[in-house]
């Protein structure tokens, strides 16, 4: 079964709506086949969040499209996602960052980081590397990081993610409650210095971790 032309209609829907707004997160909206990294019950191009087993949701494209426009990734960066899932997201970031970049995408469940890397690899990511970890530690080996990109909601911003910030590198996490919380754009400017930016409220599973909730 061909999902190209769904992909493509979502695409639009996205950039209709405002959530893509440049060529470039367009081209790896585009070219990342979302329904691979979904289970064989979902509909993999419903703009909407979905489940993924273990408890576990992936965000809706809409919200993969904002986070990953707000985040100015460029091609060479080296970024640390928190809450890999199925590893959707970090494919996505993979395109932005191009050949010479690294991902590595950390995730606490073992099942789920197993699909994640089988499904990455099957899809050409090879440069992307899974981690089974506690994600609110962040990845010290890979560190220090020029994006960080958390994809479930933490009580408050975990120190290690941002000692592991290159200076004026952007960590983008939601934070608040279990169950609602707010975005925070935070850029770590020279002299420890932290710039916090807030994008509105948003949904996302709780950050489990020491760190986490």
């Amino acid at each position: 079964m061909s999902y190209e032309k769904d992909r493509e209609r979502l695409v639009e829907r996205l950039k209709a709506a405002g959530y893509i707004s440049s060529p470039r997160v367009e081209r790896a909206m585009l070219k990342v086949p979302r329904h691979l990294f979904m289970p064989s019950y979902s509909d993999p191009y419903a703009d909407c969040p979905q489940s993924i087993g273990s408890g576990q949701t992936i965000s809706a494209p809409h919200m993969v499209a904002m986070m990953v426009e707000a985040l100015d990734l460029k091609e060479g960066h080296k970024v640390l996602e928190v809450g890999g899932g199925r590893g959707y997201h970090a494919a996505v970031i993979s395109e932005m960052v191009g050949s010479e970049g690294v991902v590595y995408t950390v995730e606490l469940i073992k099942s789920l980081a197993e699909k994640a890397s089988k499904t990455l690899s099957k899809a050409g990511y090879e440069k992307v590397k899974v981690i089974v970890a506690d994600g609110s530690n962040g990845y010290p080996p890979g560190a220090p990081y020029d994006r960080i990109s958390v994809a479930c909601g933490a009580p408050d911003v975990p120190p290690p993610l941002v000692e592991q910030l290159k200076a004026e590198g952007k960590l983008l996490i939601p934070v608040g409650g279990g169950f609602y919380q707010e975005l925070m754009l935070i850029t770590n400017k020279t002299e420890g210095k932290l710039e916090r930016k807030g994008l509105g409220g948003v949904v996302f599973v709780p950050l489990k971790g020491e760190y986490g909730h």
